[in-house]
């Protein structure tokens, strides 16, 4: 039975989705041509608003934040590196970050109706996996660039959706970026599979761990060591917001 109604929850919330992201995805598509970033945010972070604030009131799920005075606030460049488990933490960083984000991302997502053609509106930076010689040299020509406009560089250094209790291959493309501009580096974990499991439609209520570690600053590491820093302070995390999930 309670699944039963966790999957009606769900599909309630996918319409209530559908219905925020078809206008404002043809608003972007529509706006993109003649509107800076910061109008195409704005009309984003609207979308990241609705859908996680349709998710909680819909279906249950809620989000509790630690370490946010550990955001940098004297506009530094900053790379974010984050645990990814589902789609929720995407759309909740757009709705709850306290500056504007520039997500990294493949550039196959553009192929998804409405969500693909929205985020390929957004003047974000989409990398083409098949041509890694030139790729990182894009994802620096263009973070350069979105740092000058005071926005953060986001990347999900595990390069895709972790399941819950498991930890991913640590990939260094975002600590490359960061050393390569001389970035801060803020490490997050999430335990948004708690709510939302990988390959599942379904949605549960409950709670959304979110852990903000301190920035690291890229000078004087190495893409790699930085990159151990990083791993060092989200697995631990994501073994304190979910330990259950890792106690066999």
């Amino acid at each position: 039975m309670f699944k039963t109604i966790c999957f009606i929850r769900s599909v309630l919330w996918l319409v209530w989705t559908a219905a925020i992201i078809i206008p404002l995805a043809l608003l972007l598509v529509l706006s993109a041509p003649f509107s800076g970033w910061r109008w195409l945010y704005r009309i984003a972070n609207w979308w990241g608003l609705g859908a996680v604030y349709g998710m909680r009131w819909i279906c249950g799920v809620q989000w509790r934040i630690t370490g946010m005075d550990n955001l940098p606030t004297d506009g530094s460049k900053t790379v974010v590196l984050s645990k990814h488990q589902s789609t929720w933490e995407t759309l909740a960083y757009l709705a709850l970050s306290p500056q504007p984000l520039c997500f990294v991302y493949k550039k196959e997502l553009h192929w998804i109706p409405f969500f693909g053609w929205a985020i390929g509106s957004m003047k974000m930076i989409h990398i083409d996996r098949s041509q890694r010689a030139t790729a990182f040299k894009k994802v620096v020509e263009q973070g350069q660039r979105v740092m000058k406009e005071n926005r953060w560089v986001i990347m999900f250094p595990e390069g895709t959706r972790i399941a819950r209790g498991l930890a991913g291959s640590y990939k260094t493309g975002g600590t490359r970026l960061a050393c390569e501009t001389g970035a801060n580096v803020v490490p997050i974990a999430v335990s948004s599979a708690k709510c939302w499991p990988k390959g599942s439609f379904i949605k549960y209520p409950g709670i959304v761990g979110i852990s903000i570690g301190k920035p690291i600053a890229s000078t004087a590491h190495t893409p790699d060591s930085l990159m151990l820093e990083v791993q060092t302070y989200i697995e631990p995390e994501m073994h304190r917001l979910d330990a259950s999930a890792y106690s066999n």
